[in-house]
């Protein structure tokens, strides 16, 4: 049975800990796939994405989960108008520790070097809060010993193994489920095969890195041709590292009705909930935010529900527990395909749900988004963001309105001003989908007329 997402945030915190009371210091890694990806040979040409401005902004998600009593550790001080914002939707915030990171090395090197920032978190640990991590890596098994602080989540070497997406085909196949069609490649006479010899079936193939990141590591090969470009790519590679060890797998490209995303919680002691699922809006490969609910039809909504307990059951006999959320998707003949990918992590929409409890109409429907903030010669202030967007930005009320989620990244678009668009996180809630696009199209406009002399006060 699914829960209440109040119960589910206790639950959260009791799988996490063993206590749903537990104080949590919540540190929003969002570079921890990047981690989990050195040392797995991919597509060539496709490296690692770096710490940028906008992953460092998205630290903020954390007061969306946090609550009073919990700390948030952020690179760049959240805004003070965005806090009291948050404040007064009735999401009250927790205390903000800012550990700067001024040479972009992500938040867990940056504590590591700051004697203050680990004296902070010694104190913390004193007082009884455990580490909640968005991801387990290495590092933050380091920051854990460093501090003191009992760490809140499964071992980084589980976490790893989990993460593969070649570890989601092998469990998708173990328990029985819909696949897509295709093969994992663990050496490149294997890819060899499934590119050139009809391994994963016909064309077009999408080829995936085990460990690329949301947008990243995938490339769809529409021929024969194509197909043989990267195994030479891969054999030159593999011939001057003397290394023929690849972590990729290729499936069959499917036309497809929805991408779809969904969030088991295991416990400790094995107890698995079904959290949610919403209908993903992709774009590129690259998530661009959540429609809320799903609209599945009842069959597919048990064929989700049911893979997930049979995902939780067996994530946890692997040593797994805390969230997993999983991409899924509905093929052209609207059958399931729930196992796209398994999320060792929490995930975006994981963080929406404190405030999805507190808007979402019983019969509403929400949008999470993100959008386009045009670049300004200035840093744009929270207060001025709400000036621009007018009546279009009133907090929701009896289940419509704008919930902005995260504000930081509004401006982190570049490293100079005026260089790149900034983001926008929100959450637009409506009690019908024509509501819901009226709305959407009123911010959409408010933005896009955006201009921002003034600097922002902090």
């Amino acid at each position: 049975m699914t829960r209440s997402a109040a119960s589910r945030i206790a639950a959260l915190r009791r799988a996490l800990t063993g206590d749903s009371q537990a104080r949590l210091v919540w540190l929003c890694n969002f570079e921890v796939e990047r981690d989990w990806a050195v040392g797995h040979t991919g597509i060539p040409g496709q490296g690692l994405a770096q710490s940028t401005a906008v992953v460092r902004r998205l630290q903020e998600q954390g007061f969306l989960l946090a609550e009073p009593g919990d700390v948030v550790i952020t690179s760049v001080p959240a805004d003070a108008g965005f806090l009291d914002y948050l404040a007064r939707a009735g999401l009250p915030v927790a205390k903000e520790l800012v550990v700067p990171d001024p040479g972009g090395l992500g938040p867990v090197a940056s504590i590591l070097q700051s004697p203050a920032a680990l004296a902070g978190l010694r104190a913390l640990a004193q007082a009884g809060l455990h580490l909640a991590p968005m991801g387990v890596s290495d590092g933050i098994e380091a920051l854990a010993e460093a501090t003191g602080l009992p760490l809140a989540g499964p071992p980084a070497r589980v976490c790893v193994r989990v993460n593969s997406k070649q570890y989601s085909r092998d469990l998708a196949h173990r328990l029985g489920l819909r696949e897509i069609p295709g093969v994992n490649c663990h050496t490149v006479d294997e890819l060899a095969h499934a590119l050139l010899h009809g391994g994963a079936g016909p064309f077009p193939l999408i080829v995936k890195d085990a460990y690329g990141v949301s947008g990243r590591g995938l490339l769809v090969l529409r021929d024969l041709a194509a197909a043989r470009a990267l195994q030479a790519m891969v054999a030159r590679r593999a011939e001057r590292t003397g290394n023929g060890t690849v972590h990729l797998l290729v499936e069959q490209f499917l036309d497809k009705q929805a991408d779809l995303t969904y969030q088991v919680t295991i416990g400790r002691d094995g107890a698995v909930s079904f959290d949610f699922v919403k209908r993903a809006l992709i774009h590129q490969g690259a998530p661009q935010g959540h429609l809320i609910p799903a609209g599945l039809t009842g069959a597919q909504h048990r064929d989700i529900e049911s893979a997930a307990y049979k995902l939780g059951a067996a994530l946890h006999a692997d040593g797994y527990f805390g969230v997993a959320g999983m991409d899924a998707l509905i093929d052209a003949q609207g059958l399931v395909r729930p196992v796209v990918e398994i999320n060792a992590r929490l995930n975006l929409s994981s963080y929406q749900e404190r405030a999805l409890q507190r808007f979402l109409a019983p019969d509403g429907q929400a949008v999470g988004r993100q959008l386009a903030v045009p670049a300004g010669e200035a840093p744009l202030s929270f207060a001025h963001l709400l000036d621009v967007l007018g009546p279009s930005g009133r907090l929701p009320e009896n289940g419509a309105g704008l919930l902005i989620t995260c504000f930081g990244t509004a401006n982190a678009g570049g490293d100079a001003p005026g260089t790149r668009a900034g983001r926008l996180y929100t959450l637009f809630f409506g009690r019908d989908p024509a509501a819901l696009d009226a709305l959407q199209d009123a911010v959409a406009r408010a933005l896009s007329g955006l201009r921002n002399p003034h600097p922002a006060l902090h």
